[in-house]
């Protein structure tokens, strides 16, 4: 990540913060919120949007007292720990968590309070994993929370609003092991004829495009639960060729820094991602998007994005197209439906990348697409609201939980505006 002084990790984000600063004890923190007019927390920086942003005291989660708890069947965290460092810790002990994000670099609260996602039919958001908050609260006061509590689902994925997250507990699955199957060549018809198929064959799946119509990559992570599940893959899935060499999602980079491929069994934690934790991100030449449509509409929205593919390749580095679980948290892309998620992974150049982002809003309004809290997009503040039935609810929990407002930023006044 850049300084958290200056900018997010991508540096499309210069903070506009008075102040930053990094507490070390759940005391100093509490102290510098109950002293703030205005706070919010940063945990590695990788939102794209501004979110985080503030122009009073940038709180940074990262030197906050390190704290892994496994208990049986879950886990406590210190919220500022990263995924892949956490997953380091659960797999020797034979835990493992049911799914993970594309990088492992990103940290645990952050992840949750921002819908975050990894991909799986039925493997519904980080967030979907969480039993359990302890936050900071504007008045320095630290409360807990846990599943069953009134207005737990409007604390899960709450974009920082409600306070600072000092830990989250998580829930745990046995440790299970991955292969990684990648097949080249998978094209538009096919995609489009069995796109439902094609998502529901394996435990994650993810498909990269540059919205070319015969060249797309298809990504098969397959749990390995007993014998035979590791036997000989097939040689072509959906039309398209098994891939003979690591790939990268981004045709003709260095796959040195990509997780293990070519159908080796491995450890959850070393496969659900798609780069590998001892890979450090370079600092930040892309920004990305992301949209959520309801999976009914699957076939068409990606149809309607194939047609305007000559428009978003100039700014487009790659794509990623994934499915999400419904689940009951009030701000989450994924509420009370299934969902498909667009991804789009751009140049660093925002003048080229706007238009392109404009395009795409363009041709998924038809299927009501709702962006992702993190990323960078340009749907109208009432458009984005829209998407969110417990929005209401939400804002009269953050009342609650934060009356003078100090949580509050430009973001939040944008697109959940206080009564």
């Amino acid at each position: 990540m850049r300084d958290a002084a200056a900018a997010n990790w991508a540096g499309n984000v210069r903070f506009g913060a008075a102040r930053v600063v990094a507490p070390e004890s759940v005391g100093e923190l509490q102290e510098i919120v109950a002293g703030s007019r205005k706070a919010r927390a940063l945990g590695t920086g990788h939102s794209f949007s501004r979110i985080a942003d503030t122009d009073g005291t940038l709180i940074a989660t990262a030197r906050l007292p390190r704290r892994i708890q496994i208990d049986d069947g879950s886990v406590t965290v210190s919220g500022g720990i990263r995924y892949g460092d956490l997953a380091r810790e659960l797999a020797p002990n034979g835990w493992a968590l049911r799914n993970l994000g594309s990088l492992p670099h990103i940290s645990v609260a952050g992840a949750c309070a921002t819908g975050t996602h990894g991909s799986g039919d039925r493997n519904g958001s980080l967030a979907t994993s969480v039993a359990a908050l302890e936050l900071v609260t504007a008045s320095g006061e630290l409360v807990s929370v846990r599943r069953g509590d009134e207005d737990f689902d409007g604390h899960v994925i709450a974009l920082g609003a409600l306070g600072v997250t000092v830990a989250v507990t998580l829930d745990l699955v046995p440790g299970f092991q991955v292969r990684q199957l990648v097949y080249e060549g998978l094209t538009r018809d096919t995609l489009l004829e069995s796109v439902q198929e094609i998502f529901a064959a394996s435990y994650s799946v993810s498909v990269f495009t540059g919205w070319d119509p015969e060249s797309s990559q298809l990504w098969l992570k397959q749990r390995v639960d007993g014998p035979g599940d590791d036997g000989e893959p097939p040689a072509e899935r959906f039309g398209a060729r098994l891939a003979t060499r690591p790939l990268h999602p981004v045709p003709g980079i260095d796959p040195t820094h990509t997780t293990q491929q070519l159908g080796v069994p491995g450890p959850w934690h070393e496969r659900l991602p798609h780069f590998r934790l001892d890979f450090t991100p370079s600092a930040g030449d892309e920004l990305q998007t992301e949209y959520f449509v309801a999976r009914e509409h699957a076939a068409a929205a990606i149809e309607a994005l194939f047609a305007i593919g000559a428009v978003v390749r100039p700014a487009l580095q790659i794509s990623e197209i994934r499915t999400v679980a419904a689940d009951a948290l009030w701000l989450s892309p994924a509420y009370r439906r299934d969902v498909m998620a667009l991804h789009f992974t751009w140049i660093s150049a925002e003048g080229t990348v706007m238009p392109a982002v404009a395009a795409v809003e363009r041709a998924l309004a038809p299927f009501d697409p709702v962006p992702h809290w993190g990323k960078v997009f340009a749907l109208p503040p009432a458009a984005v609201r829209a998407g969110y039935p417990r929005a209401a609810e939400f804002l009269a929990l953050a009342a609650r939980r934060d009356p003078e407002a100090v949580f509050r930023n430009q973001y939040l006044d944008a697109y959940l505006p206080a009564a």
